[in-house]
């Protein structure tokens, strides 16, 4: 009998590894092909798409960058991924302290709203947001001679930080539930105000799940194409509206080289922020489901 738990414990831990290295491989090989197809010249591609590059061909990168613009396009893309960060752990933060940690009127309609809030797709939502932005447009129009809320990479990192605040500010507030009141006790014996409680006590404590979220809303944004390309309508483009853009004006011109920078300069960063991170990732997704 016991043979047999042994033989199936063992049965079980080879088909574990068998499907985590196939799915490894089934993420690992794409990965690398769009790598290697980066720094192919178009001669390459005609051959065997799976052989690997004779040479190291960076001017695929340069011409991605100079003549399809993916370099003022990478740049629109941080401008408006951090400054919708920063905008939406700013206000985040601060409302999903006091959600989970304090009592006052009206916390349970606000509660309800944010919950709500969670089961809109924010792609459905997009036409009335243009909409709204237009109207608010042509008033600035006519006031100031210019628009101001459409082609405005400002303006579109606001709609980005509004729209993931439900779920940033659920993912949070269940985190500062989980702490324990002695930290604010201990605050407040020291003199502590409820603002610098949460500056000096709770938010560092809470530094595992809000880069949990950081991360999670980096990859939100830095791949969003329809509210960009929807209310970005003019010369300014985020990269994956470019990399779009690029992907139909190389099927045309054979250029899959610039094709393939282009692919790499979107995967990039947030592979170099996941390794980063990754270790204080694993620690914030687990570390709000244990209750003390």
């Amino acid at each position: 009998m016991q043979k047999r738990v042994l033989i199936r414990h063992k049965l079980s831990k080879i088909a574990i590894y068998i499907a985590l290295i196939s799915l490894a491989v089934s993420i690992i090989v794409p990965l690398f092909w769009v790598f290697t197809a980066s720094i192919k010249e178009n001669s390459e591609f005609y051959g065997n798409p799976w052989s690997l590059p004779k040479g190291f061909h960076w001017q695929n990168f340069t011409d991605a960058i100079e003549k399809a613009k993916m370099g003022e396009y990478f740049l629109n893309s941080v401008f408006v991924t951090f400054l919708a960060l920063a905008l939406l752990i700013i206000v985040s933060v601060p409302a999903a302290y006091v959600l989970a940690r304090h009592d006052f009127r009206g916390k349970k309609i606000l509660n309800v709203l944010f919950m709500g809030g969670l089961f809109i797709n924010v792609n459905y939502i997009v036409v009335p947001i243009f909409l709204m932005l237009l109207g608010w447009n042509r008033t600035a129009l006519r006031l100031f001679g210019r628009g101001l809320f459409l082609d405005n990479l400002f303006v579109l990192a606001v709609v980005y930080a509004a729209t993931n605040l439900p779920f940033t500010i659920y993912l949070l507030s269940n985190f500062f539930r989980t702490l324990s009141k002695s930290f604010e006790e201990a605050a407040a014996i020291d003199g502590a105000g409820y603002l610098r409680t949460m500056l000096s006590v709770m938010v560092p404590m809470a530094k595992p799940s809000i880069i949990t979220v950081i991360l999670f809303n980096f990859l939100a944004f830095w791949n969003e194409y329809i509210i960009a390309l929807t209310l970005l309508p003019g010369t300014n483009k985020t990269l994956p509206v470019g990399l779009v853009n690029l992907n139909q004006a190389q099927r045309g011109a054979a250029q899959y080289g610039q094709l393939y920078a282009g692919l790499v300069m979107v995967m990039l960063p947030t592979l170099i922020l996941y390794i980063l991170v990754q270790r204080k990732l694993t620690q914030g997704m687990t570390i709000g489901g244990v209750k003390e």
